[in-house]
């Protein structure tokens, strides 16, 4: 894991905006009006885990962040405010974002932040790549916000204000099950909002027949002999129904499995409760049945060997083959 910490207590008064400006910067969060005057004080904790998942505690005076960075990778970005009171601007709206409430979006999309008092909120970012096969309509994505008031996302904001409170003491085996259950919420809030099964008519009905179907497909994973009519039947749909499904969002069952075991794998390399598994172990254990594929189809996923992605997420420890 990545971990570092900053402070402006540590400059002079003078430099701490153009510090703290830096500071962001590493985070690639486009900082916009800073304070002229009056005091400054501005801190961040962040937590870079095994699987590329940022985790940073941002505590500040009031200021603005907003725009959008051309360097940040294709993730998927939220935020909790944890203290204060801020502003969510998305270019067309403006949304008042209350103490609880999370704020979420692309990146590469311009988006503002205006903090209006002290504030304190946790940032996190979490890779594209590990997201967009779980959601319906993933070029669709937008920013958002989502009010912290009842059902999952009151749940989702109670995790995520628990995790902030206790990102400093995390190793990397404790933050794991935060990891999964981040992507489970996330994945279920942004069905939620906009919810393309809340429109009712043909659309709606596809879109809960998807989740069903993804559902179904997590739970039968790790079976080497998955097949497209074993998941019709589990959900009583046909096969040629079920292909048309996953044609309509784009995707093909064949690809989606693939794309779900190589993304469990991954999880179980970076993993240290996995650590005593083989690469080979691994993939067996969900659902491939050869090591050279499954080597063929993750170094084409995520552009390295599993061997050579175990190493760095283990900090170059060697690891079993």
């Amino acid at each position: 894991m990545k971990a570092w910490q900053f402070t402006t207590d540590a400059y002079l008064k003078p430099e701490r905006r153009a510090a703290w400006r830096e500071a962001m910067e590493r985070l690639r969060l486009p900082v916009g009006d800073l304070p002229a005057e009056g005091a400054f004080h501005a801190q961040v904790s962040s937590l870079t885990s095994p699987m590329g998942v940022e985790f940073a505690v941002v505590a500040s005076t009031p200021q603005e962040i907003s725009g959008r960075n051309p360097d940040q990778p294709a993730a998927v970005w939220l935020a909790v405010l944890l203290e204060g009171e801020a502003i969510l601007s998305d270019g067309v709206r403006e949304m008042p974002v209350a103490a609880g409430d999370i704020v979420y979006g692309p990146t590469g999309q311009t988006a503002g932040l205006r903090l209006t008092t002290r504030f304190k909120l946790l940032f996190i970012t979490a890779p594209r790549l590990a997201l967009d096969h779980r959601l319906l309509a993933p070029s669709a994505l937008r920013i958002g916000h989502l009010a912290a008031g009842e059902g999952v996302n009151h749940v989702f904001s109670g995790l995520l204000r628990a995790t902030a409170e206790a990102l400093d003491e995390l190793s990397s085996d404790q933050l794991r099950p935060v990891e999964l259950a981040l992507t489970e919420f996330l994945v279920a809030c942004l069905a939620q909002d906009g919810d393309p099964a809340a429109r009712g008519g043909a659309e709606g009905a596809r879109a809960v027949q998807m989740r069903r179907v993804r559902q179904t497909i997590e739970i039968l994973l790790a079976e080497p002999d998955l097949t497209l009519r074993r998941v019709a039947d589990e959900d009583g749909v046909s096969p040629r129904y079920l292909q048309k499904l996953f044609a309509s969002q784009g995707q093909s069952f064949t690809g989606y499995v693939r794309a779900r075991r190589l993304e469990r794998c991954r999880a179980d390399l970076a993993s240290p409760a996995c650590a005593q598994l083989s690469i080979s172990e691994i993939c067996f254990r969900w659902g491939f049945n050869g090591s050279a594929h499954f080597s063929r189809a993750f170094r084409s996923a995520y552009g390295v060997t599993p061997r050579e992605y175990r190493r760095a997420a283990a900090g170059g420890e060697a690891e079993a083959a």
